[in-house]
């Protein structure tokens, strides 16, 4: 098969893979001011697929052949589908053909396991030394770890790209043994601490020397996919919540379910659980940006996130009682609390406010979303509209998501019997649920 014939199947395999970031670090020029590519922020170009999804980048596996049998996944062992394989050359060639004539300014590589993972990360960790040695590139790479694979090709892969990624894939470590038997709990999360570690101690070793070299300076990431095994949204954000604490990572990305097979296990949709996926990135962002704790935003008694509006409007709809907050006096924190106020408008009302007094005029001009946040804010201590605190339902009603609501429950599994299962991070809760997310700010 020709190397056209090869990126035609490589490619289109690739594109269930969502963690694909596509700037967040700075190599400088190469060597004597040489070197093609960049990785400063916005130099990376990006493309939209059709169901919304940002790609960007030369996103490809090196291989779709596998040894493993993972229930959900395309390319598993058992699929009889069109097989290819790259040398590292045709992967070199391409990435340096492409950039050259502007169609892509960096790289997102992956693969299959092919023969077994310390195998298969040779030959990707090859592919990001001749691009970086011999062709100079100095372009942004993301690089997937398998799991499995040895510390030794774990660090070298983590100098060699600008950000390095395992996926988790399923939440819990009973879905992984049902759905992906090969693998196991612990042959993901021990990489991801590596790589946490190593980022933390790089990051030590560049304050006190700048020719340190880089160890995944874009950090690292991760996948989860959601709806094909039946945790609860609770669970999902337990363990997000602790991977950003116990391994420095960057960014929990999450992908709604594709039936591509057909098996026992896997649940029967009518279409991907978007919404679902819209939701938690939302508390996603909410936990990373805003404050919020997953215990805040679910529980065991209310393990799903609402379909109907975002998690900020329904952590403020169940705690009414802390509302209406004065905009001249609120501390900063709960400021990010208030529905239609966000990161920068929070910024600009406290360094407005030690000058004078603010009005609702002003709170517009500073891009608080006034239709929301005028429920739950007074300024000098008038409410703009009617009063609504003491009437839950007819607030909700007024604060409702209004887009289409699409598969607002996790189907029931087949064979799975109780939608527990033990977490994948101990200290996660073990009974919980599901429900929706999407990036967007809250």
């Amino acid at each position: 098969m020709d190397t056209a014939g090869k990126l035609t199947i490589l490619a289109g395999a690739a594109k269930y893979d969502a963690s694909c970031a596509s700037s967040g670090s700075s190599r400088g020029p190469g060597a004597e001011g040489r070197g093609q590519g960049t990785t400063l922020p916005g130099g990376c170009c990006h493309s939209w697929s059709d169901d919304g999804r940002c790609i960007s980048l030369l996103k490809i596996l090196f291989s779709n052949t596998c040894v493993y049998d993972c229930a959900y996944c395309v390319n598993r062992r058992s699929n009889d589908i069109p097989r290819a394989t790259f040398t590292v050359g045709e992967i070199v060639d391409l990435t340096s053909q492409f950039y050259r004539r502007n169609y892509i300014e960096g790289l997102f590589l992956s693969s299959g396991v092919v023969g077994s993972p310390d195998y298969t990360m040779e030959r990707l960790c090859e592919v990001c030394r001749r691009l970086r040695e011999a062709e100079g590139f100095r372009g942004y790479i993301h690089l997937k770890v398998l799991p499995g694979a040895s510390p030794e090709l774990v660090r070298r892969a983590g100098l060699l790209a600008d950000r390095i990624s395992v996926n988790i894939e399923l939440p819990s470590s009973e879905s992984l043994r049902r759905l992906a038997p090969d693998k196991h709990r612990e042959g993901i999360l021990a990489p991801m601490k590596r790589i946490g570690t190593a980022i933390e101690a790089n990051r030590d070793e560049r304050r006190q020397s700048r020719r340190a070299p880089s160890f995944a300076p874009a950090g690292q990431s991760t996948q989860m996919i959601i709806g094909a095994s039946p945790e609860s949204d609770y669970q999902i954000l337990r363990l997000s919540e602790g991977l950003y604490r116990r391994v420095a990572l960057k960014r929990v990305y999450y992908s709604a379910y594709v039936p591509v097979n057909e098996a026992p296990l896997l649940p029967v949709v009518a279409q991907p659980p978007l919404l679902r996926e819209h939701r938690l990135y939302q508390a996603d962002w909410l936990m990373r940006l805003y404050q919020f704790e997953a215990e805040e935003l679910l529980s065991p008694g209310e393990p799903f996130l609402d379909a109907e509006v975002d998690p900020k409007v329904n952590w403020a709809l169940r705690h009414l009682e802390h509302f209406p907050i004065e905009i001249n006096r609120a501390d900063p924190r709960m400021l990010l609390r208030v529905p239609g106020i966000g990161l920068v408008s929070a910024r600009r009302i406290v360094a407005a406010r030690r000058w004078g007094a603010l009005d609702f005029e002003t709170l517009g001009k500073f891009g608080v979303v006034l239709k929301r946040a005028a429920y739950f804010i007074t300024c000098g201590g008038r409410m703009p509209v009617e009063d609504l605190l003491g009437r839950r339902q007819a607030l909700r009603l007024r604060l409702l998501d209004r887009r289409p609501v699409a598969a607002l429950r996790q189907p029931l599994l087949p064979g799975w019997g109780d939608p527990g299962g033990a977490p994948l991070l101990p200290g996660s809760p073990s009974r919980q649920r599901l429900t929706a997310g999407g990036p967007a700010s809250p």
